[in-house]
């Protein structure tokens, strides 16, 4: 069993009799000397899809509960459901767009290494690989000369992502994104 403060984002743990998966971490830490640090929780009812926020001590012991990864594909869009295929028996796994808007700015056909949370069978999220490439559709014209540590400039990407490029990057260009932070890395290999 883990601290609260070892729980990541994207984890299943059970609480109050209830299982839950755990889409936002944020560290609370009070200004008093003798304060310790909370840990909030944005937790969504793996039964029902209810949300709810709950705040743990940093000590405070959390149940992990039993449940499964499954190496999937992006398949495609039925209306408002998103249907992912398992890789290995192509077991469909439809989620709705709201419940994965956050994770569909990072998908593309062609996106490698996603993985579908299950719980009793029941897909309960996507979790996405650490790295992600995805291509430029609109941003200010590079600027020849510009180095690698000079300013950046706003870039939309083919899922409607808005990250920070350097200025030397341009449209059309592929590149890598840190799926943890939303932030540029690189050019894609190749280029």
């Amino acid at each position: 069993m883990p601290k609260a403060s070892e729980v990541k984002k994207n984890a299943v743990i059970e609480h109050n009799g209830k299982v839950y998966f755990v889409k936002e971490i944020s560290k609370l830490t009070p200004s008093g000397r003798a304060g310790a640090s909370l840990y909030r929780m944005r937790l969504y009812d793996v039964a029902t899809g209810a949300k709810a926020d709950e705040s743990f001590k940093a000590e405070e012991m959390i149940t992990l509960a039993d449940f499964s990864r499954r190496q999937v594909s992006f398949s495609y869009v039925d209306g408002d459901e998103y249907v992912f295929m398992d890789n290995e028996d192509y077991t469909p796994f439809n989620f709705s767009k709201v419940s994965i808007a956050e994770e569909l700015l990072y998908i593309t056909e062609e996106t490698q290494g996603l993985q579908v949370l299950t719980v009793n069978e029941m897909p309960v999220a996507i979790e996405l690989p650490s790295t992600v490439e995805l291509e430029i559709v609109e941003t200010d014209p590079s600027i020849k000369g510009a180095s690698a540590t000079s300013r950046t400039k706003p870039a939309t990407l083919t899922t409607g992502l808005v990250v920070q490029v350097p200025e030397y990057i341009s449209n059309g260009e592929k590149i890598k994104i840190n799926t943890a932070e939303g932030k540029f890395m690189s050019r894609a290999d190749g280029k």
